[in-house]
């Protein structure tokens, strides 16, 4: 197997603002992806094990990872199936997982900026990082920077319901929100259903206290009203409820940041309990142990349809590019997942598909 290309990182007075100073890599080379080689709890292994298992989905895939070559050499050449799609960039700068992103943003040459320079630059398509959240979120304002029209990005995931997954946002990114924030996040909620779910007309609920039209504060009265004058106005079902989230009752579900972050913890937690419950039934006599042989392959499927590595890799929409957030306790299983969100973005224009979405609808979102 080739060993990978190593590129060396710029020295530090060298402006990377753009990033688009890769040595040894001709300027037109672009890659599908840019991966921060060392964020996340599980560090560079989890990373490299995880791009290897997407190689599997991917045929064509190029990857930058970026990070120190002296520990994400040795892990290539234990993953060639890695190794094959990687080209290193090598930096020891790293993001701490509990640095303030103040401190990260003066990071010049981490990881996690190099990264995002290569997005910005156009050298990459998207990037993906395990690291810090705070930090992330800095960067890709001030590096990859908001479409215009666009105030502020969003934290969006994918959820399972009951049809099948629905999309949320804002997850925690914006605690506090106005009515044109919130018509924002439908316009990327529909985009991110469009790329990653793949459907072709995505239904969109404002969450509320209540299903009807007189319920809930000002922004959310007024975003409604905005959403039925939108050229989205046929896939605006209107307002919904906690229930409907996990009813599947729309396809993308919009909330402020404080709101939705309550509502994905709440949902987790509630799994967590399940499950524990679940194991206390089926230990509790011999007759629940039988019982459990029985149901066990059924178990077992519901056990994978909600295992959360599935659902891994949280997308900040509204940027310029795709810069997708992996959960940073996850394994190479779960990172895999984040860099398929990713690459399913890239795949299906989603950068584009926003920006002929907010054109539709600027008039709206400058009243």
């Amino acid at each position: 197997m080739t060993q990978p290309e190593v590129l060396e990182t710029l020295p530090p007075d060298v402006d990377q603002d753009a990033g688009q100073f890769i040595e040894g890599v001709p300027e037109s080379e672009v890659f599908s992806l840019a991966v921060d080689g060392m964020g996340g709890d599980g560090g560079p292994e989890v990373v490299v094990a995880g791009i290897s298992r997407t190689a599997d989905h991917y045929r064509d895939i190029k990857i930058l990872l970026i990070g120190d070559k002296g520990q994400l050499l040795p892990l290539l050449r234990r993953y060639p199936k890695a190794e094959a799609i990687c080209t290193i960039w090598h930096t020891e700068s790293v993001v701490p997982m509990d640095m303030k992103p103040t401190a990260a943003l003066r990071l010049r040459q981490s990881s996690m900026r190099l990264a995002m320079d290569a997005v910005a630059s156009g050298r990459a398509k998207g990037m993906v990082s395990a690291g810090n959240s705070g930090a992330m979120l800095a960067l890709a304002k001030t590096v990859v920077k908001t479409f215009p029209g666009i105030s502020r990005p969003a934290m969006a995931a994918i959820s399972p319901t009951l049809k099948g997954d629905v999309v949320m946002l804002d997850l925690g990114a914006n605690v506090v929100c106005d009515w044109r924030n919130l018509v924002e996040f439908a316009v990327m909620g529909e985009a991110f259903a469009k790329a990653v779910l793949g459907l072709p007309a995505p239904t969109i609920g404002l969450l509320n206290v209540g299903s009807e039209e007189l319920k809930g504060d000002e922004k959310l009265r007024l975003a409604a009203e905005t959403l039925k004058q939108s050229p989205l106005s046929s896939q605006f079902y209107g307002f919904v409820e906690g229930h409907d989230i996990t009813a599947g009752t729309t396809d993308v579900v919009v909330t402020d940041g404080f709101t939705g972050n309550v509502a994905l913890k709440t949902g987790e937690g509630v799994l967590k309990m399940v499950a524990v419950l679940l194991r206390r039934v089926f230990k509790s006599s011999l007759s629940a142990r039988v019982g459990y042989l029985l149901v066990q392959r059924g178990l077992e499927r519901m056990k994978e349809w909600l295992d959360p590595r599935r659902y891994n890799g949280a997308v900040f929409v509204g940027l310029n590019g795709v810069v997708v957030k992996s959960h940073g306790g996850t394994d190479a299983e779960g990172f895999a997942s984040a860099v398929d969100v990713a690459m399913d973005m890239v795949v299906h224009g989603f950068t584009e598909s926003m920006r002929n979405r907010l054109s539709c609808m600027g008039s709206l979102l400058r009243q």
